[in-house]
């Protein structure tokens, strides 16, 4: 398992770094090993392979790893959708991609002001107008950004988006109109946020990600190959 991890983040480094350089100048993209439902010594080897990011979709489950892998903690990274019940197992241990609604702000700063820490998070976008997928319309957006000058717990740090579609050719325009997006709304400024990150790109297209500005890639199944069953 090691071995194969290992082999698989230096093929995706390399990626990363083609794909950076097509880019051109810009920041490097942050790594997230995606990491949901595989065993602790498949995070364990990945650390000892040098990777220092981890996303986990489920509550519980981050909260059971980030207590198993405490002698040597990694940075976490909460992907999936979160309900209010559950922040408890992630404020402060984690940064949030998934805020999408106003509830869930005042319920993060709720529990963020109780614990006396300052919480990262990350907005969640609906671009394709999915009905069943999370995330605030991009109408919608602005109104929910302006949200955080009453939430001083929480600090929006950037965007996340998963595109409608599953073909990289296809994604690339939503990266592309997530990145416009963002550099629109972080030229108004607002209390509380600052969209320094662009968390976009998985498995299959963190290559047109990068290529169109992604800060953050969420990565699986590459690194780690099919989720146990």
């Amino acid at each position: 398992m090691s071995t194969a991890i290992a082999d698989n983040l230096a093929r995706i480094r390399d990626r990363i770094a083609a794909a950076v350089a097509r880019r051109g100048p810009g920041p490097l993209p942050t790594l997230i090993g995606v990491s949901k439902r595989q065993p602790i010594a498949a995070l364990e080897a990945a650390l000892a392979a040098g990777l220092a990011d981890f996303g986990e979709n489920y509550a519980q489950e981050l909260r059971d790893k980030v207590a198993a892998l405490g002698h040597d903690p990694p940075r976490w990274h909460f992907i999936g959708a979160l309900q209010t019940n559950k922040i408890k197992y992630v404020v402060g241990k984690a940064l949030i991609h998934t805020v999408d609604r106003p509830a869930l702000i005042d319920a993060l700063q709720a529990r963020a002001a109780r614990d006396g820490v300052t919480q990262e998070v990350l907005v969640e976008v609906n671009l394709g107008d999915e009905a069943q997928k999370a995330g605030v319309r991009e109408a919608e957006l602005p109104a929910l950004l302006d949200r955080f000058a009453d939430a001083p717990a929480l600090r929006c740090r950037g965007l996340m988006v998963i595109p409608p579609v599953d073909e990289p050719s296809e994604t690339r325009a939503y990266f592309a109109r997530l990145r416009e997006l963002r550099d629109r709304l972080a030229a108004g400024g607002r209390p509380g946020v600052a969209l320094d990150h662009l968390s976009m790109g998985m498995s299959a297209d963190f290559e047109e990600a990068i290529e169109e500005g992604a800060t953050l890639v969420r990565v699986g199944t590459a690194i780690f190959g099919p989720r146990p069953a």
